[in-house]
């Protein structure tokens, strides 16, 4: 019997079961997000205006999984050159370690930016450099988890389910927050918790395989034409309203069933975005994907300028893993050289396209390093302070906004805390970190919590 003979005589439960292998794991596992808004009069994802003039649309968050160390990359440490090898201050039993790589001036701003990342260092007068940087927690999966969500004792919502619940999305053809490659365990960190489920991120493709072998399974119906998906999605829809309506709201069955008209609508427009074969050779070489040791960021920090210019509220790249216990500087060389290059290009795209005025661009990891290590190859978990930038998106270009001890132990000047960066974000995307709440569990909850200040003077 063909799938078109076969819906005559099945029940609604079993029809709905067929009907999910022609949408597949798209519609199904990331894109229920969008699609639960499908049969409402006005979907809870169209565009919603910002509580005051926002100077970003966008926001693209290039996460360096492992905590990168700030003291060689970003913040310059004197003091630390002249005392290498000598007694930690901190530690009796550590040993002071230099960077072993070289800090200059850059730009016409003068900042100081380690010879680790010379393409990005070309960017130094678009730059914000947030050198004060803290958090709460040292271990990994607890600081990542309050990097994405504010949180580390408790399951919450992602920044970016956050950021599309306030200001939904702008191609209700696309998923609204994606993120790429993600590894696994971290599905808390891209999900929606108690926000509907239709706000969660959407993961495009499988930590430690290409962004080049990410399949989207069966978004494409091989069995019926457009026009019969339409006529099957519409007798779904159906279905889907008179059985609600005979029983209370139930939003998760409801967000999974319409997300078949997402999957639908993405079935045109999603394999395009993702496909780069239209880009010219000199713009893959601008992202170095011409070249071995670039080309995997490089492909991913493309798709994040073709989903931007595409709509995509919020969009997350990881790399790593930069956890330097030991060899340092094999972890360090490895990474910076895998990511200076393609986040240069980046950058360099959106600003001759005229997207980084309005395209909020932010590095960093869950926490950095110390500036001390026993065995001299390595260095320690540092949640006390360390260094992120910020680059577009109405904030201040040139700039070193605060700064750590002499040595790099604690943030002492422009302290901002993971609250403060994400009120800061959220604020240059139009939305009051404080106003910005949903109802659950009897009381209003926020990103920041009861936390959190706008830090005004990196905004331009």
């Amino acid at each position: 019997m063909s799938p078109r003979q076969s819906t005559r005589s099945l029940s609604r439960r079993e029809m709905l079961k067929r009907v999910s292998c022609g949408f597949g794991y798209v519609a199904l596992a990331g894109l229920c997000n969008e699609g639960q808004a499908a049969a409402a009069p006005l979907s809870p994802l169209a565009p919603k205006q910002p509580h005051f003039a926002a100077k970003a649309k966008r926001i693209i968050f290039l996460c360096m999984h492992g905590g990168p160390t700030h003291v060689e990359t970003f913040e310059h440490k004197p003091k630390l050159q002249a005392d290498d090898g000598k007694q930690s201050h901190k530690n009796p039993n550590m040993q002071y370690l230099a960077s072993r790589w070289e800090f200059k001036q850059r730009g016409q701003s003068g900042l100081w930016i380690s010879e680790l990342f010379p393409n990005v260092a070309q960017h130094a007068d678009d730059l914000c450099l947030l050198n004060g940087c803290l958090t709460d927690n040292p271990n990994h999966p607890q600081a990542l988890d309050q990097l994405h969500t504010g949180s580390f004792q408790f399951t919450r919502p992602s920044i970016g389910a956050w950021t599309l619940y306030g200001l939904g999305s702008e191609n209700q053809s696309l998923p609204g927050f994606i993120t790429i490659s993600p590894k696994s365990g971290t599905a808390r960190q891209y999900g929606s918790a108690f926000l509907p489920a239709l706000y969660q991120g959407t993961p495009v493709g499988e930590h430690g395989k290409g962004i080049s072998q990410a399949v989207v399974s069966n978004l494409a119906n091989k069995v019926l034409a457009p026009d019969e998906q339409q006529a099957q999605l519409a007798l779904i829809q159906k279905l889907n309203r008179d059985s609600l309506a005979s029983q209370q709201s139930n939003p998760k069955l409801e967000g999974v069933i319409e997300a078949y008209e997402l999957a639908f609508r993405m079935q045109n427009e999603f394999p395009q975005v993702m496909d780069t074969k239209s880009e010219t050779a000199d713009t893959l070489k601008l992202y170095g994907i011409d070249e071995p040791a670039t080309a995997e960021f490089g492909k991913q920090c493309l798709l994040a300028r073709r989903f931007a210019e595409a709509g995509v509220r919020y969009f997350e790249i990881t790399h790593g893993d930069w956890d330097a216990h030991g060899s340092l500087q094999a972890i360090m060389g490895n990474n910076s050289k895998a990511t200076d290059k393609p986040i240069a290009g980046l950058l360099a795209d959106l600003k001759q396209r005229g997207l980084l005025q309005d395209t909020l661009v932010v590095w960093g990891g869950e926490f950095g390093r110390t500036p001390d290590d026993p065995t001299r190859n390595g260095r320690g978990h540092n949640h006390k302070g360390y260094s992120m930038w910020m680059c577009g998106g109405g904030v201040k270009g040139g700039i070193a906004h605060g700064c750590t001890d002499d040595y790099g132990y604690e943030a002492i000047d422009g302290r901002v805390h993971t609250h403060d960066l994400h009120a800061t974000m959220l604020h240059l995307m139009g939305l009051d970190h404080q106003r910005l709440t949903y109802r659950y569990g009897g009381r209003d909850f926020r990103l920041t919590d009861v936390h959190g200040r706008v830090v005004q003077e990196v905004i331009a």
